[in-house]
Formats: C-alpha cells, sequence, structure tokens
C-alpha cells in the first residue's frame, strides 16, 4: 500500500459503489481517506442483482483499483454478448443490436463491457481498504471553517478532514445542507426487479431472452427489461435473468415500495395480463420466486445551477440521480471517483490549487452527469409511450434496422457509445497493457 500523504484528508460519506471507487484510487494515489458507511456491515442490503459495466466504468475501475484487484475482477465478471434485443408483448423480435455496435471492439479489458454482480463489485470494492472503512456511521451534517472540515454522526462523534465527499446516494445528507433546495423529484415511473434462474428461459418462446439484454416493448405504460448474468455461455445453477418491470406510478398502488414479493408478483401479472402480454411472460412472471421481488420509484435530478466551488463536493446519485433506463448510474459514479481521485491527487501533489482541482471537477461531472440523465429520461419516455401510433413508427424503424446492417449501425451506433466515450482526461491503456492483463487472469 502507497505511503500516506500527510497534505489531505478526504472525508467520504458513503459506500456505495462510487465513494469505495474513489476511496480505492486515493489509497493508490497514496492520498488520506477514509470512507464512512451508514450499514452496519458489508454484508447489509445486499442483493443479487446486475449491473452493467460500460466501457467508461471499466475505465475508472482500471484506474482507481490496484492491479490484484482489478484481475480479480475481469475473472469474477460475467461474459459479455448477446447484443441487445427489442422484442414485442408477443415475444416476437424486432431487432438484436450487436455489441459491436453498442461498443466499439477493443483488446484492452479497460475498453469493454461487462455484466458484474453488484454484491461481487462491491466486496472487491472493499477488498484492501481495511480500517479505511468506518460501518455503522450514520451521518448528520458538517462543520467547516473554510479550511477544516468536520462531520458530524448520530452517535455524538465527529472526524475532521480537509476535504468532504457526498457519495450518499438519492437521499444525500451531504447534498441536502451543502445545495439546499436540490433535491430529487420523482421521474412518474416505477420499477419492480426480480430474478429467475436461466434454465427456465433457456428454450422455447423465451429462448431470446437467455441472451444479453433485452427490452419488451407494447402499446402500454409499462415494459419490460431483461438482462443475463452468467459467466461464460453454457448454462449453470448460479446464472441468473434480472427481470425489470418498468411502469407508470400512476398505475401502481400509492405504498408500492412498501408492498411485499407476493403482492408485487400479482401486480406486473396483473397488468401484463391485461395489455394481453404473452403467457410465457405472464408465466416468468408468476412462477418467480416471491422472495427475489422489490420495487422502487424512479427518481432524478435533471440539472443543478453551478455552485460555488469549495472543499465539500458530491458524486454519484448525491448530485446526480437518474432512473435506470440505460443503466448508467453506476457508469457515472464510478466516472465520478475516477476524475474526483484524478483532481485531489493532483492537489495532494501540489500541482494544483485543492478548490480550483475540485471546480474542474465538478464543472466536467455536471456535463455528462446531468446529459446521462437527461438520456435516461428520454429512454424512460420511449420506453412507457402507450400510444399505438409512436409504437407502430417504433416498431417499423426496429424492423428496418434489423434488415439493413447499414440502418442499423447508424441508428443505434450512439445509443450507447455516447455516454461510454473516453473524456479527454481519460486514460486509455495501450493494447500491450491490455495483453498483460489478460496473459495475469
Amino acid at each position: 500500500m502507497a505511503a500516506t500523504s500527510k497534505r489531505l484528508e478526504v472525508l467520504v460519506v458513503g459506500g456505495g459503489i462510487g465513494g469505495l471507487c474513489l476511496a480505492q484510487g486515493l489509497v493508490k494515489a497514496g492520498v488520506g481517506v477514509r470512507v464512512f458507511e451508514r450499514d452496519v456491515s458489508s454484508e447489509a442490503r445486499l442483493d443479487r442483482y446486475r449491473l452493467h459495466i460500460s466501457p467508461a466504468g471499466s475505465r475508472a475501475l482500471r484506474s482507481c483499483l490496484p492491479d490484484r484487484s482489478w484481475r480479480r475482477l475481469l475473472v469474477g465478471a460475467g461474459a459479455q454478448g448477446g447484443g441487445f434485443g427489442f422484442l414485442t408483448e408477443q415475444l416476437a423480435t424486432l431487432v438484436v443490436v450487436e455489441d459491436s455496435v453498442m461498443y466499439p471492439a477493443s483488446a484492452d479489458p479497460a475498453e469493454q463491457a461487462y455484466p458484474v454482480d453488484r454484491a461481487f463489485l462491491r466486496d472487491v470494492l472493499l477488498d484492501g481498504l481495511g480500517d479505511a472503512v468506518s460501518f455503522g456511521r450514520v451521518f448528520v451534517g458538517y462543520e467547516s471553517d473554510g479550511e477544516r472540515i468536520r462531520a458530524c454522526f448520530a452517535d455524538g462523534r465527529t472526524e475532521e478532514g480537509n476535504v468532504l465527499v457526498g457519495a450518499d446516494g438519492v437521499r444525500s445528507v451531504v447534498r441536502h445542507q451543502f445545495l439546499p433546495g436540490v433535491e430529487p423529484k420523482s421521474t412518474g415511473a416505477a420499477g419492480i426487479g426480480w430474478t429467475v434462474p436461466l434454465e427456465q428461459v433457456a428454450a422455447g418462446r423465451l429462448r431470446r431472452l437467455a441472451e444479453g439484454m433485452n427490452m419488451v416493448m407494447a402499446a402500454a405504460p409499462f415494459f419490460l427489461f431483461t438482462s443475463v448474468y452468467r459467466h461464460d455461455y453454457s448454462i449453470s445453477d448460479g446464472d441468473y435473468l434480472l427481470c425489470a418491470f418498468v411502469t407508470r406510478q400512476d398505475t401502481c398502488p400509492p405504498a408500492l415500495a412498501g408492498l411485499e414479493g407476493p403482492a408485487l408478483r400479482g401486480l406486473v401479472a396483473k397488468q401484463m395480463t391485461n395489455g394481453g402480454w404473452h403467457r410465457a411472460l405472464i408465466k416468468l412472471v408468476c412462477e418467480a420466486d416471491p422472495a427475489t421481488f422489490g420495487a422502487f420509484p424512479f427518481e432524478a435530478i435533471p440539472s443543478a445551477s453551478e455552485w460555488a466551488p469549495s472543499r465539500i463536493t458530491l458524486l454519484g446519485d448525491a448530485i446526480h440521480p437518474m432512473p435506470p433506463a440505460g443503466g448508467n448510474g453506476a457508469n457515472m459514479a464510478l466516472r465520478d471517483a475516477h476524475l474526483l481521485c484524478r483532481q485531489l491527487a493532483q492537489a495532494d501533489g501540489g500541482q494544483l490549487r485543492l478548490v480550483d482541482a475540485i471546480a474542474a471537477y465538478e464543472t466536467d461531472m455536471r456535463d455528462y452527469g446531468f446529459a446521462a440523465v437527461r438520456g435516461a429520461l428520454r429512454n424512460q419516455s420511449q420506453g412507457l409511450t402507450a400510444n399505438g401510433l409512436a409504437q407502430a413508427g417504433m416498431r417499423g424503424w426496429f424492423r428496418l434496422s434489423a434488415l439493413v446492417p447499414a440502418v442499423r449501425r447508424v441508428g443505434f451506433g450512439h445509443a450507447w457509445a455516447d455516454d461510454a466515450r473516453p473524456r479527454p482526461w481519460e486514460t486509455v491503456s495501450p493494447a500491450a497493457a491490455a495483453t498483460a492483463d489478460r496473459a495475469q487472469v
């Protein structure tokens, strides 16, 4: 482990993916960091839901993680492949967008996309941090004299540093104090998620769902997203399909987030049945384990006015939460961690004034972060389009794209790649390093 500088002591509130990636990067750079997480342990709130790590997220992880942890991530990540399919509610495949269209091909593992189990990724990000992470620490506010920052916790204890990073999610206490009035708003939609063993969809009418990612769309105020998680292309006991039913919130009971699994399963099955969806899809819901179901409303902050830079800043869902339509939330949090680590390391080394370093981070973060939010909101709106004519138009476009590869490349070539394209400050490792990475796995 690198020697710790005495110049900076960074306090990170929140031990999620973004906060832990930042901590790993700062430790790697020799910058002092402590993370305070409200969960009582690393096993709290575990789920098996899959994350789609785009090249933007991969790049951040490669930069911030030590080599051993990066190799472990490559071994434990799922196999990428299968493309992105668009299907009708009767399971007719309209088009499958190849992986090579979604993201440019690269031999560099840090420029590739991966499906990763959320709990596994968090475990990788915790590895080696040791006492730098404190669990069971509920942050309640901060005090600052402009130079030193005192973080206050519910147990009455305080911690002091000279940088405070709010990585504490959608309900960020840091943001609430730092940027009063900047709060997430409902997007008008909600998600109900569950998982099923992959062998249940490997044959018959559901077999397309056993490949890659898919979106099942209809002229209805809801759609189904599915995504495969497996380590290779053979079906095995631990492989599963993540299902996310996205619906307009006004079609759901007011207390949706508090419903138990059987009620959520029944709600999804009812909406699919009333919408005339294929019986195989309804069966996929009805036969799923109710214990795997969970619901959550979608919220977002589409933009925020510039604020005066200081020794307090924010990353991830604490500043640009977005609906998961597009799978960019975790990737933007990782990108934030990558950039903020880079800026703080330069300030710690004396190359930049601290507040100038944070200001540069915030300027770029607002640009790409809120662009990703707006993209997610557009995706959500398109998926929830209940207008029959609009749906017919989209289906015609998808069918044309399936028939003409050039149309498919032009039509979908920027849908995923734009958000993942390297920013000017992002380091892309050379092909030689990529070969070495693979050789060590």
